[in-house]
């Protein structure tokens, strides 16, 4: 029931009473995967990455390839700026699981990471694979755009942040970087 109860409070965004719960449930049975895995999710919603990183670490004792720990523990990871360790637990998730529920996020994540390496070209293939998981998302088709733009694959920027524009009309990064990759082509 209270596992059920943490579970409903983290679809409704109610992620402190979530993670409450979890600490909860995982201090009567810390042998309880799914609390660990939902409380990891409730913390990262809530910005509490060090811990969610924690405790994705602690319940992954438990179960090694549980690959919600694995990924969750990957986004805490990307958003604690430790780039390589995120890569490796995000490429884990997709070995795991290449069809799962979070793919198009993973590499989304995955593009950001190369993005912050200046691996432009890596950071365009998973950028293209997450927007085809999620081809309306204009905010990664502006990214992907950016990736390609500096990457100097100006025409291939320009279909990308066309893309944006298409979806979003008044998305300003999309605006200006297709200003500025249109200035490039002249």
């Amino acid at each position: 029931q209270n596992r059920a109860d943490a579970l409903v409070l983290y679809n409704m965004g109610r992620y402190p009473q979530a993670i409450d719960i979890c600490l909860r449930e995982i201090n009567e049975n810390p042998r309880n995967t799914e609390s660990y895995v939902v409380l990891c999710w409730s913390l990262v919603k809530n910005g509490q990455y060090e811990e969610a990183e924690k405790w994705a670490t602690q319940g992954r004792t438990m179960a090694r390839y549980d690959h919600r720990l694995i990924e969750i523990q990957g986004e805490a990871k990307y958003y604690l700026g430790q780039n390589a360790e995120a890569l490796a637990l995000l490429q884990e998730y997709i070995s795991l699981v290449p069809g799962g529920s979070r793919i198009s996020t993973v590499y989304y994540l995955m593009g950001e990471i190369y993005l912050r390496q200046g691996k432009y070209r890596h950071a365009d293939i998973a950028l293209t694979t997450a927007v085809r998981y999620e081809n309306l998302n204009a905010a990664w088709w502006t990214r992907l755009g950016y990736a390609r733009e500096m990457a100097t694959e100006y025409l291939s920027s320009l279909d990308a942040y066309d893309q944006a524009l298409k979806i979003n009309p008044v998305l300003t990064d999309a605006v200006r970087g297709k200003s500025r990759v249109s200035a490039k082509l002249g």
